[in-house]
């Protein structure tokens, strides 16, 4: 965390944020779309 704060005055506010949200969210994205691989094995 400590290299993120670093990043902050050189990039901008903005871009650290964004940065920050998607890494968030790929875990996220990688459980909806083994989910949804697997959905059609469900409905059988």
């Amino acid at each position: 965390m400590n290299d993120w704060a670093n990043w902050i005055p050189e990039i901008g506010f903005p871009v650290v944020v964004t940065f920050y949200l998607l890494h968030r969210i790929e875990g996220k994205l990688d459980v909806l779309i083994e989910s949804i691989t697997a959905l059609p094995d469900k409905m059988n």
